[in-house]
Order: structure tokens, then sequence, then C-alpha cells
């Protein structure tokens, strides 16, 4: 568990195509069928959306990365999902942007906006301040992180304890940031990029 949260740390900081992406291949039907299959799972409210996101009759390509790292295109070439190891998948914040109603929400105090967009993980007296809100999720949960005042999701991140443990104890790292805005994964957007 230590070990992942370093990769969750770091994930995309700094990533690049020529850096990180070792190959981009073509996805068997019968993987793709599991692909789907596992993000509906884990994401009951993109089955109306899972045609227009990862059509059936489309082809489905991968970027395998370092850091045990995956990337999900969809048709037109565009991150929409990553995995650690053989880890959940988790959806980019372009995806979260089109469908905001995915992941439980977490919103952070105008105070720590600066310090999410510069890849910082999320303490916790900065969701349980005066400006900060939190769906009740148990720990290990994917949340989309928002801002006070903002109206889009600016990173995505998970959990290191539940809700009721992080108002309780009101102290230390609360949400590891894995994705966030203008980091490598925004920034690169497509495989083509």
């Amino acid at each position: 568990l230590v070990r992942a949260r370093r990769v969750h740390q770091t994930m995309f900081r700094k990533f690049t195509k020529e850096d990180h992406i070792r190959s981009h291949s073509k996805v068997r039907s019968s993987e793709q069928r599991g692909i789907r299959s596992a993000i509906i799972d884990q994401y009951p409210a993109l089955e109306e959306h899972i045609e227009d996101i990862l059509p059936k009759k489309s082809d489905l390509y991968v970027c395998k990365c370092t850091q045990n790292r995956q990337v999900i295109l969809d048709p037109n070439g565009e991150f929409i999902f990553f995995q650690c190891r053989s880890g959940p998948f988790i959806p980019t914040l372009r995806l979260l942007h089109r469908y905001p109603d995915i992941l439980p929400k977490y919103q952070v105090d105008r105070g720590a906006i600066r310090f999410v967009l510069s890849g910082a993980n999320i303490m916790s007296p900065g969701l349980t301040s005066a400006g900060g809100q939190m769906d009740d999720v148990p720990a290990e949960s994917i949340i989309a992180v928002y801002a006070e005042g903002k109206e889009h999701a600016l990173a995505i991140g998970v959990t290191t304890a539940s809700t009721e443990t992080i108002r309780s104890e009101n102290k230390g790292i609360a949400v590891e940031n894995t994705h966030y805005l203008k980091d490598g994964l925004w920034t690169l957007r497509r495989h083509g990029d």
C-alpha cells in the first residue's frame, strides 16, 4: 500500500509521450469487453453513456506506460481512463468534466487551490474548514476534487481514510492527488499530440 501511494503521488506530474509511453496497441475484443465491464462496474452512472465513450464497434487502444501504468484511449485517441498496476480504472479530468456525476465530490477551500494545482496532496484542514465539503466515502475511494467557488473539478485523487475519519482527526494527508489540471496527462490530452 505504501508503494502504491508513492506512485499515485507523482503519477502524471512530468508525464510526456517520449519519456513515459512505452507502447500503443490495439486491444483484443475479449479484453475490450473486460475493460468496458470493469468500467461499468466501477462507475454505474456511465452505463448509459458507455457506447459514446467506448463504442463496441470501434477499436480500443491502450498506451502502456512506465511505472506499471496504462492509459485507455477513446476512438479519437483522447485519454479517458488510466490504471496503475491492476488497480481501478480512474477517469481523466477531461472525461470527468463531460460526466461530472461519476465520482463522489470533495471541495477544498480557496487557500488550497494553488497547492492542488501544483500536484500537492490534499490535507485534511483544507477539506474541513469553512470552504471545504466532503461526500461520505470509505478509505481508498476515488474522488473528484473541486474548489470553493469553481464549477469544474481541478483534480482526481484517492482518499487515505474515510470521510468520517478525516473529519474527526482533521490532520495529515486526506487525499493523494493522482491527476490535476495542467499536469502531464492533461497537457498531452491525446496520443497523437
